[in-house]
């Protein structure tokens, strides 16, 4: 897969395909998240997170650090923002 809004090769750990499948969650769905996120809580590890109407386990977030690939290291659902 390749992220075009990082212009960055992605790539998914062992651990974030291991709970995608427990979720039930596409492959597109963390790629989807990264390219149209409607919130990025951090800079350079990214904690992107989104709402998906047809779902009812929302926030979704995916959890990723930027270097020479995007690398998803957890992705996660029923996520909540600190406060």
């Amino acid at each position: 897969m390749f992220s075009q809004r990082f212009k960055l090769p992605l790539v998914i750990s062992a651990h974030a395909e291991e709970r995608m499948v427990l979720r039930q969650m596409s492959e597109d769905l963390p790629l989807d998240v990264i390219e149209t996120v409607d919130k990025d809580a951090g800079a350079g590890h990214h904690w992107l997170y989104k709402h998906y109407i047809d779902r009812n386990d929302n926030l979704h977030c995916v959890a990723a650090v930027v270097d020479n690939v995007f690398f998803v290291k957890a992705v996660m659902h029923d996520w909540e923002i600190a406060p």
